[in-house]
């Protein structure tokens, strides 16, 4: 027996509901089959890493008190979780790989975090996991996001999209038909800190300071906003939250062109009423559309550049790829 381990989590894509998560909505994100792995034993006093992507390693002494000063930035991720885990942390020595896209907008950062909390001797349900690496992410970059990213990657179910209801934390399965391809294209470059993510949280506590929760408002509720901004803003969420209950029911009847109209729908509305598109995720989106057996496609993600998501029939040419589900986060210990 030896203390050698190999953490592996998957990324994921968003079918529908963006920008739901931080106002307890609901969400449909699915794992994909790209992993970001740590390989490696343990250690004795600090965490120390390489990664095939990074030039520089790190090193991170145990405890840790500050995870936004570790250096290089990618450490601040693992960082975060050692400080989240705290003196039952423990030190390895390891190697990073990964086959997600950095800055595609696919939970690349969250992936790294859940395969990190699991290397470091986390040990508990999925829903604790996400937990514990979405504070990681908030005190290593200062985004206040979410839980679907670390949530879907934690509890992820082979050929299934999850339905999660962000405030209760309640997941249910939803088969992705086998009549049908998830199609990933990558667009631009993106990185969530530094952009307007946290501006449009904000946005949305604004809004329910007036109305209350968003996860219970209707639209009714909205029109009664003055700001036309916030008002915005909350029709979004509102509607977008309706959005994924249907698609989850046409995920169920093979209901593929309504899930298709749903997702264009919800590209349109983060388009224009929460403007986190782009003008070239727009133009992909439309051709993606314009293309023959494209049930239909959207921005996924947080926004602001990274990939657009496309439900097809099943070999439909298309510039990008084929994903499917796998299942979640797993530590092999030998």
């Amino acid at each position: 027996m030896t203390n050698h381990f190999v953490a592996r989590a998957p990324g994921r894509v968003n079918l529908i509901g963006d920008h739901t998560d931080y106002t307890g909505g609901l969400v449909l994100p699915m794992t994909i089959d790209r992993w970001t792995v740590i390989e490696g034993s343990h250690g004795e006093s600090t965490i120390t890493l390489t990664s095939a992507d990074e030039p520089d390693p790190v090193s991170i002494t145990l405890p840790v008190e500050n995870p936004a000063a570790a250096e290089p930035r990618w450490g601040r991720y693992v960082a975060g979780v050692a400080a989240e885990i705290g003196v039952t942390a423990i030190p390895i020595v390891g190697h990073v790989t990964t086959t997600i896209p950095v800055g595609a907008g696919l939970s690349s950062s969250a992936a790294l975090e859940v395969a990190a909390a699991l290397a470091l001797g986390f040990d508990g349900t999925a829903a604790d996991l996400a937990q514990l690496a979405r504070r990681a992410e908030h005190r290593a970059s200062g985004v206040p996001c979410g839980i679907m990213d670390q949530l879907c990657i934690a509890a992820g179910v082979a050929d299934h999209a999850l339905l999660i209801d962000c405030h209760t934390l309640e997941i249910e399965a939803v088969p992705v038909p086998h009549n049908a391809d998830v199609i990933v294209q990558f667009v631009a470059h993106r990185t969530l800190a530094g952009s307007e993510y946290a501006q449009r949280v904000a946005e949305c506590e604004r809004a329910e300071r007036l109305i209350g929760p968003l996860r219970l408002a209707t639209l009714a509720d909205v029109r009664t906003i003055d700001d036309p901004l916030i008002q915005r803003r909350a029709r979004h969420v509102v509607s977008e939250n309706q959005r994924v209950r249907d698609f989850a029911v046409a995920l169920r009847t093979n209901d593929l062109a309504t899930a298709g109209r749903l997702m264009l729908e919800s590209h349109h509305s983060l388009r224009d009423d929460y403007e986190t598109s782009t003008p070239a995720i727009n133009e992909a989106v439309r051709q993606m559309c314009a293309t023959p057996g494209v049930y239909g496609a959207r921005m996924t993600g947080g926004g602001f550049g990274g990939c657009i998501v496309a439900l097809t029939a099943p070999g439909t040419t298309t510039t990008g790829w084929v994903v499917r589900a796998v299942d979640g986060a797993t530590i092999d210990r030998t």
